[in-house]
This record gives C-alpha cells, structure tokens and sequence, in this order.
C-alpha cells in the first residue's frame, strides 16, 4: 500500500480532491494492513462489547475476513461501544469507548488511507497522535522559542472535555475541506461517530477516545486552529520581501498584527508571545475562536497567561520556566510535581511485587519501568536533580523490603546492557542474578526539534526514517524487558537482552535494525544438539529470517527468500546457521 499512500499525499498537497476513497478503504491489501497493524497492538486483547478479540479474528481464513469486512462496509452498521472508565492524572476519570474488534479493523482502514491525505494538510508544530512525532518534539520547540527567539509569556488553554464536545456536522464539513468528497466514506465516518455507547445510548456530539479513527478526527477538527493561529502572525504573508528575520519581524510589527507561535500535542496546546499584553489578546482571540467557530468550550481555573520568567507552565508531564543564565535567560525544565508522587507510588508498588516474588521477570520489569522513565524524561534540563529526590525518598523503604532478597552492592561485572545506559558508581541490588537499574542515575538528554521532511508517505521521508531507526534502541530494550517467555530460563531471558544491546538492535545475518517485535533469539548450536542458552551461543535474527533457518518445505523456503529479497552473500550465512542445526543446504 506503500505507493498509494504516497500517491494520495503527494496530490493532497497539490490540493486535489478525492471522490473514489471508498474502493482504496476496502480493498483486498488495505484490508490485510489493517488487521497486520491491529494485531501488534497490545490493546487487541481487550474484548468489545461483543467480548471477542483479535484471537477470534485470527483463526478465519483470510478471504473469509475480507468478504465480511467488504460486506458490513455496503452498509455500515457499527455494534455498540463498550465504555471503560480510567484515572487521569488528576484523578479524574476519563471515559473510554472501546468499540468491537471488527469495528477496529475497519476504522483502521479508514484511517491508513485519511491520514496521508490529512498529513499533507497538518500545521508545522501539532505533534500529538502523527506518525514519527513525539512528546520530546513538542517540548524541544517549546525550548527553542523559549531560548533563541525570547518568547517568556505562554497562553495556557484547556478545552474543557475536548474529545467528548467535538461537533459531528462541523467535523464532517472540515474532512469535507480537506478534499476528502467520498460520500460513502463520509457516511461511514458520521456512522462511527454515532455508534450507541452501551448503557448511555446514541451520542449526539464527541468522538470516542479508544476508538482508532478519534486521534485522526481531533487532529482535523483542532487544524483548523493551528491554521488560523500561524496566519495570525507566522505566516502572514508579506507583500514586500524581507531577507532577515528581523527585517520580516520589524514589518509584522507596523501592523496590527499579534506575535505569537502555537505548540500544540493533542488537545493540550501553548501560544508563546513576546509580552502580556499580546498575550492577553491571544488568550480572548482563541477563547472565542474556538467558541464561535469549534463550539468548544474552555476551562476558565484551568486556561491562563504565565509569565515565565515568574512562574513555571506545565506541559505533557513537564515543567517549564525561564531562569536567567548569565545576562540571558533560557529554559529549565523539570519533571512535575503531580508525576513525581505517581512514580512514586508506583516504584513503591513495584518494590512490594519484587520483595513478594523475586524472579527474574519481576527483576526485568522493574528495569523495564526504571528505563522507560529515564527514557521519558531525561529531556529535562533538571532531570537528574528530580530522580535524584526521588531515589533519596523511597531508598529506606527500597533497602527494607529487598535487603532480605538481594545483594546491596557496586555492580561486578554487570551484563553489556547495564554497562551501556549505567554508570557503576552507584550501589544497587541484585536479585535473581539481575541488577536493578538504580532510579537516581539518569543524565539530561538535549532535545532535538522535529526534522519536517520526515514522514512515512514520501519516499525522501522514508530514508531517513530507516537512517534513524537504530536511536531507538533503548526504547526496544524496555519492550523486550517486559516481554514474557514462561517456557525460557533466566539465563536465556537475560542473555537475550544482553545480546541485542551489544549488536546494537541489529539482526547478526542481515544487518538491519530490528525492533522488539521483528526480533528473534537462536540457538545458534539447538539445545536437542547439546546447545545452551550461554551468550556465546545465542544470535539476534529477523523472526523471517529465523524461519528461514529452520524450514525444511522447499515451496515455502522459495516463497519467504523472495519475500524477504535474499541476497547470495546473506544465504551463505543462513546456510551455515542451518549447518549447524544438522539441516540440508538451501541451493
């Protein structure tokens, strides 16, 4: 579907309009996309209202799946939503809508062929819930503007119940603008947004969070405001051209215009003016924008001006503030006060579960946890006075419960993986032949803006995707730590881990990066043969390619060899491997 995802971006920036969506949404291949993607997903487990899930679903034919979905699609019923309710940070509840597994795979299907199309239409600095953009990339724009062009008053708006007020009819005008003129998908969509909730009947406004489509229609209903704001100021045409930045910033200020630049990730979104004056036209601008033009609705306790250089603003669990440095004054970020006590009390929680059962998995987990947050978090300036509090906090309780279990010590000769994201300066426990990844060792990471020409829907964009793939291998560390193998020794667990960290996430036969779920662990000598689960004796692989060593069918070993595009030097590798496995030579 690749060539077609980049055909419909491509013409969406040249403004096309799309009249023939619906034959794309139901196609055979677009389809088999669609479940692929459902079924790597952790939340395909969760049953709907209907109790299946994604296990049900795998165990029909193929063409069977298509037929059904090809046929609901003729005219489009969904089954009733199941409500969940979850804790926010706040301690609120947030309201869930968990449509049926079928309902998911067909609103993923939409979704893979709206977004290249949406895509081409998106505004610079929106990053929540777009492909490749992070939270880090929203706070590192915050931080430039912050540092290099001086803005110190942030307009703080809260759109009060954002995903459960937006207008169905405006919504359906907005996709209606953005080109998209397929009147069976938009009935489609209109369906989706009215699906009964089960116990609260049919909504009349709103779009369901945990519904797969939601996080693409909240993006076009709050693009309309991103678009709006940047014409504002940012990119208010000029009818004179200016070479400098200042000479263009000296030419918007003769006019009446308001200086302001809008960050937003999701509902939660900051304009950064130059004064509080600006500012204060800013927050009444928006404040009726959103009212007249959105029909939304802000949170007066919640929306406010913050002068930074006073006062910090939170955002996406962060605090921020502009202190002075020398005779200038640039951002310190820090973790916030709220986070802070809920890793707390989840730290403690998982300290009780390690002290309780002592495993390895729980060992791993707990690294697993450690490594996510530092992950997380170390964009901070201050990162390492927050963990350094905390680790000061829970140390009494954490020497209490495991004193009894582990060993408290410097690390001795730690595995490759501890070396690699862990100084051994700092005392640890190790249980279960693990060591715990200490909370308080964590060193500030600077924050790099989001490089704009990345996008998976031109082929420019996708290069360097690939080019940067293999940054990402802490992330798929913490995923492998949390990954349960029941049938597995500890020391396999452990060696699997530590093997994917010395080779640097890639696989030892192709070369190419390999994320948590593309990756297999071999035997390189099979435990029936007097293999072990030693380090020397274990390999990385492409779970294809893992396949690939052990098949013994000759149709489905030419089958997956052109699959995967084998190459002469790449077979001789794999024909070694199956050598060794005391299997025949694939010619």
């Amino acid at each position: 579907m690749t060539d077609t995802f980049t055909d419909l971006h491509q013409r969406a920036k040249n403004k096309e309009t799309f009249q023939c969506l619906y034959d794309i949404i139901t196609s055979r291949n677009n389809i088999l996309l669609a479940y692929r993607t459902i079924k790597s997903n952790k939340g395909s487990k969760t049953p709907g209202t209907d109790g299946k899930t994604i296990l049900d679903i795998e165990k029909r034919p193929e063409n069977e799946l298509i037929e059904e979905i090809q046929r609901q699609l003729k005219n489009y019923r969904p089954k009733k939503v199941r409500r969940k309710l979850i804790e926010k940070d706040n301690g609120k509840m947030r309201p869930l809508g968990i449509p049926c597994i079928l309902d998911r795979i067909i609103q993923q299907c939409f979704k893979q062929v709206l977004e290249p199309i949406a895509e081409a239409h998106f505004y610079n600095h929106s990053y929540g819930f777009r492909p490749l953009r992070s939270t880090h990339h929203a706070m590192a724009r915050v931080q430039f503007l912050v540092n290099h062009s001086k803005l110190h008053y942030v307009v703080d708006i809260d759109i009060k119940g954002f995903f459960d007020n937006i207008n169905h009819t405006l919504l359906i005008k907005q996709l209606w603008n953005l080109g998209i003129r397929d009147r069976q998908v938009l009935v489609c969509i209109a369906k989706m947004l009215k699906a009964e909730v089960d116990g609260e009947g049919i909504p009349t406004k709103g779009s369901p969070q945990g519904g797969l489509l939601s996080p693409l229609l909240s993006n076009i209903v709050l693009n309309e405001l991103d678009q709006w704001v940047a014409n504002q100021w940012e990119l208010f045409p000029l009818h004179k051209s200016f070479k400098t930045r200042e000479g263009e910033l000296l030419a918007k200020k003769r006019t009446h215009l308001k200086e302001g630049y809008m960050v937003r990730y999701a509902d939660d979104f900051k304009i950064l003016c130059r004064d509080w004056k600006t500012a204060e036209k800013w927050y009444h601008a928006v404040k009726l924008f959103l009212k007249e033009r959105l029909k939304l609705d802000i949170s007066p306790e919640k929306s406010k001006i913050i002068n930074l250089r006073k006062q910090e603003s939170a955002f996406l669990g962060f605090t921020i503030r502009a202190n002075r440095k020398g005779k200038k004054r640039v951002a310190h970020t820090f973790v916030r006060n709220e986070k802070i006590q809920k890793i707390k009390a989840e730290a403690r929680k998982r300290i009780e579960i390690l002290r309780s059962s002592p495993t390895v998995q729980n060992a791993l987990r707990f690294n697993s946890f450690v490594l996510g947050l530092h992950n997380y978090f170390n964009r901070a300036t201050h990162v390492n006075l927050a963990f350094s509090r905390l680790a000061y906090e829970i140390r009494a309780m954490m020497y209490n419960r495991l004193k009894p279990i582990g060993k408290y010590a410097h690390p001795t000769n730690p595995p490759p993986t501890y070396k690699k994201f862990y100084s051994l300066g700092f005392k640890t426990f190790k249980i279960a032949g693990i060591h715990l990844f200490p909370i308080a060792n964590v060193q500030t990471k600077n924050v790099i803006s989001f490089t704009q020409s990345l996008t998976p829907f031109t082929v420019k964009g996708r290069a360097q995707i690939h080019k940067n793939l293999h940054k990402n291998i802490k992330q798929e560390i913490a995923l492998l730590m949390e990954s349960k193998i029941p049938t597995r020794s500890v020391e396999y667990m452990d060696n699997r881990i530590s093997r994917y960290s010395m080779k640097n996430g890639k696989c030892e036969i192709t070369g190419l990066f390999l994320q948590a779920h593309d990756l297999h662990c071999h035997h390189f000598i099979p435990i029936q043969l007097g293999g072990s689960d030693k380090f020397h004796n274990l390999r990385i692989l492409h779970k294809d390619v893992h396949k690939l060593i052990h098949m013994t069918d000759i149709i489905k070993m030419n089958l997956l060899m052109k699959k995967l595009g084998i190459t002469e030097p790449v077979l001789q590798k794999i024909n070694k491997y199956r050598e060794a496995c005391e299997l025949e030579q694939i010619k």
